[in-house]
């Protein structure tokens, strides 16, 4: 396991946050988001568009161009995405804000389309992805991907999805708190497990 990486405030951090020494903006989205449990269906659309364009990229990179993509697909309202044409690939092919990749644009299109066929299925996004919580301490710390992320991989790629690796929605779970991967010994540990124990799962 990598060393903690150790900040001028003094507050032990998980080790990828040294990937940007000094960046408050890098260290907050840690501290206040990552792994701490969503239930919030825009915001899980949104990480899973995001993890996807983040393929092959830093996280840091996709981070600090957030507003710019949530400005370009509507605050990722999967409703308003799945109605976007050739003119809005045209248009966000053309937006220097965000990653002008035109695969992961349309992908991100059409996975809007095949999560408004998911929700009417299953009732929310949430839901769905929850179901595919890992039982408690079953997932090893600092893995790329899990039988979890695994598994739901296979099922979104039989429902049609893109860019959706068992790897990229390992880190899905991470982020979205369906694990807590914070380091041991890492400050924001205890708070995201106290978040994740008095989490009310959708169903």
């Amino acid at each position: 396991m990598k060393p903690l990486y150790l900040p001028p405030d003094g507050l032990p951090r998980c080790a990828w946050c040294a990937a940007a020494p000094g960046d408050a903006h890098y260290l907050r989205y840690h501290d206040e988001e990552w792994g701490r449990p969503v239930a919030d269906d825009v915001r899980l659309f949104e990480k899973l568009c995001l993890e996807g364009f983040q393929s092959g990229l830093s996280w840091r990179t996709i981070l600090n161009k957030r507003d710019a993509f949530r400005a370009a697909f509507a605050g990722f309202d999967f409703h308003q995405v799945a109605q976007f044409g050739p003119a809005d690939v045209a248009r966000l092919l053309a937006d220097p804000g965000i990653v002008r990749h035109r695969g992961k644009i349309e992908a991100a299109i059409h996975n809007a389309a095949r999560c408004v066929e998911l929700v009417a299925a299953e009732g929310s996004l949430a839901a769905y992805l929850w179901r595919f919580e890992p039982p408690k301490n079953s997932v090893a710390h600092n893995l790329s991907q899990s039988p979890a992320s695994e598994a739901l991989s296979k099922d979104l790629k039989k429902r049609g999805w893109k860019f959706v690796g068992p790897t990229t929605m390992h880190a899905l779970m991470q982020a979205m708190g369906l694990i807590n991967d914070h380091q041991p010994g890492c400050h924001h540990w205890a708070a995201a497990q106290r978040d994740r124990d008095a989490f009310q799962r959708p169903t």
